[in-house]
């Protein structure tokens, strides 16, 4: 993304001219040093939606608006939670309700983490139909995740953890339980097999997000993603995103045979 792991996260997606952040967890100097590396100005960010108010995705959101001119977007849980977000002009946007920011049209549903009301987010470019999902910091897939992941194009999905390299790593007991918790994070196991659930031929491209540093490699992720996904009908690429730089644009496009290039996330 412009990063995503335990240290921040952030992805900045865009479909025709609009573009937008999913969560903005780094302050403001690092993410226009993260956007000056892809040739992105932080003015041209219309609006940040934030998934929940863990410091590693709200860190700079508030104070990027203030610079910026960004609207920010997130639950009434969520801006509640943060005080930047809860003393800014945040919109209050309920989960499972559809709203659109410019050319992408936006759905956010629940999701099990140990957060006030954290959200996955479903874009569509509207002129292309191309969906993005962007589902990380979660304790597991829920069916109403899941039934929103169908048929998208491009899934984000975190893939935290190695089971065995957690269990037998340096964190304490009581966060071990955390991280492996039905309101922690996915494991590689777990993440692939929803994937797995949601795969299909159009689907072009599966991005792991939010890899530990302690407690998993991007090897061991995208191996594990790759043999989930090996006896499905998906023939896209796996990426591994990383936390400390941006990852390479990843576009989709519905209408590819005429060149065009409809929506596309700089991970």
């Amino acid at each position: 993304m412009l990063g995503s792991g335990s240290g921040g996260n952030a992805v900045l997606m865009q479909s025709g001219e609009t573009r937008i952040l999913i969560d903005a967890g780094f302050g403001p100097r690092m993410m226009a040093k993260r956007m000056a590396r892809i040739s992105v100005d932080p003015r041209s960010i219309e609006a940040v939606v934030v998934t929940h108010e863990h410091i590693d995705h709200a860190r700079g959101a508030a104070a990027g608006a203030r610079k910026w001119g960004w609207t920010i977007h997130a639950t009434a849980g969520t801006k509640g939670a943060w005080l930047p977000l809860s003393e800014s002009d945040a919109q209050i946007k309920t989960a499972g309700t559809a709203f659109s920011i410019g050319e992408i049209d936006i759905v956010t549903v629940n999701t099990s983490h140990d957060a006030t009301e954290p959200v996955a987010v479903i874009a569509t470019g509207r002129s292309s139909g191309v969906r993005a999902a962007i589902v990380y910091d979660l304790g597991f897939m829920t069916d109403t995740v899941r039934r929103a992941l169908e048929g998208v194009d491009i899934l984000v999905i975190e893939s935290n953890h190695d089971s065995a390299m957690l269990r037998n790593g340096p964190y304490p007991a009581s966060l071990k339980r955390r991280i492996a918790s039905r309101e922690g994070h996915l494991s590689n196991r777990a993440a692939g097999i929803a994937a797995a659930e949601c795969a299909h031929r159009g689907m072009s491209h599966v991005v792991l997000a939010h890899l530990s540093e302690t407690n998993n490699t991007p090897q061991a992720a995208t191996e594990s993603m790759r043999d989930a996904l090996r006896k499905t009908s998906f023939k896209g690429s796996i990426v591994a995103s990383s936390q400390n730089r941006p990852s390479p644009t990843i576009s989709a496009d519905r209408h590819a045979a005429f060149g065009d290039i409809q929506l596309s996330l700089s991970l």
